[in-house]
């Protein structure tokens, strides 16, 4: 089996791509939607290599030179541990196959300093007509922060995100934004007041429905983060793409 450790090392990384992106959408977790045709390539492209390279080194033994150099092998095996340690490279492999890492949440947020985009006070376009108006939490938090023309003001709005703690007891709806990978993840959140609502645990996925709350002075810091005075929380399921675009 030594001959094809590499090889079923490589199948199992393809397999574990695969399964992401091709037999699942467990790939909206990492990477953007937009990447998922380069994930489908990638892992067929290991699936394949990795059963060339096992046809090869099979009919590499059955010639008389690799029979020669198998003989010669066992005749000097003074130092097994190297291919023996060797196989637990397969380990992360097969720990990605079986069990695919989570999405990000509250403790990537946690972990993230506050991050908003350098964008000067300004007006923004009218929001749609209609209450309440589904907005992410990245849009939310523009419009509260920097829009001068104040198009929150007097509109119900429905936020979906998951939950985080402060260290004052308050707690947030957040989102991460991602531009192109997990690796590149930014954190948006909305401070929840008077929610008749018992105190959820973190990564609770919940929609929340109410008004902006104004707070601070434009551009400040002191108007981050943004604040949603809620008539309703609901739990929810998570999204099957967890994340928000820039």
């Amino acid at each position: 089996m030594r001959r094809y450790g590499s090889c079923l090392l490589l199948a199992l990384v393809g397999a574990a791509v695969l399964r992401v992106s091709l037999f699942s959408e467990l790939y909206l977790r990492y990477v953007q939607p937009a990447l998922r045709p380069c994930l489908i390539v990638s892992g067929t492209v290991l699936v394949l290599l990795a059963a060339a390279m096992a046809v090869v080194r099979r009919r590499s033994a059955r010639s008389p030179e690799g029979q020669a150099h198998e003989e010669h092998h066992h005749g000097h095996s003074h130092s097994p541990a190297r291919p023996r340690v060797a196989w637990l490279l397969t380990l992360p492999a097969l720990a990605l196959l079986l069990f695919p890492p989570p999405a990000l949440g509250s403790y990537s947020a946690g972990r993230e300093a506050a991050q908003r985009a350098a964008q000067g006070v300004g007006t923004f376009p009218a929001l749609p007509a209609g209450d309440p108006v589904a907005l992410t939490v990245a849009e939310f938090s523009s419009r509260a922060i920097y829009d001068s023309g104040r198009s929150l003001k007097g509109r119900t709005v429905r936020l979906t995100g998951f939950v985080t703690h402060g260290d004052d007891g308050a707690w947030y709806v957040t989102r991460l934004v991602v531009t192109c990978c997990a690796a590149d993840a930014t954190t948006g959140k909305v401070e929840i007041r008077g929610a008749d609502d018992e105190a959820l645990p973190a990564d609770t996925w919940v929609t929340v429905t109410g008004v902006w709350r104004p707070k601070g002075k434009l551009g400040s810091d002191a108007a981050w983060p943004p604040v949603l005075d809620a008539a309703t929380v609901q739990r929810v399921k998570q999204p099957a793409d967890p994340y928000e675009k820039p």
